[in-house]
């Protein structure tokens, strides 16, 4: 009997920042952690583009009874949030896209 969760941890499932560095594996410590602050400071801005969106949704749809600016709020919500996505992501799409070169 061969477990498929046999090997790795929770770390290879969430370590969606911290990529494998295949083509940037040259880089230096302190680039690839520059590299890392930038990803985490755009995620961090992504969120609270999310959180605004969310805000401005609640306040417009309930206090104001202002559609436009819960339309705007969801749209914000989309974007913040495929934002996270796309950064989060980022790491393993270049890896694979570096496998497939190699």
């Amino acid at each position: 009997m061969q477990l498929a969760a046999d090997k790795g941890d929770i770390n290879t499932i969430i370590g969606g920042i911290a990529p494998d560095w295949g083509p940037f594996g040259a880089l230096g410590t302190e680039a690839k952690t520059m590299i890392q602050v930038i990803m985490a400071l755009a995620i961090l801005i992504c969120l609270a583009l999310a959180v605004w969106g969310a805000a401005k949704q609640r306040i417009g749809a309930t206090a104001l009874r202002d559609t436009f600016s819960a339309e705007q709020g969801k749209g914000l919500i989309v974007a913040g949030l495929t934002g996270v996505f796309i950064i989060g992501s980022l790491g393993t799409v270049f890896t694979i896209v570096y496998g497939m070169a190699v």
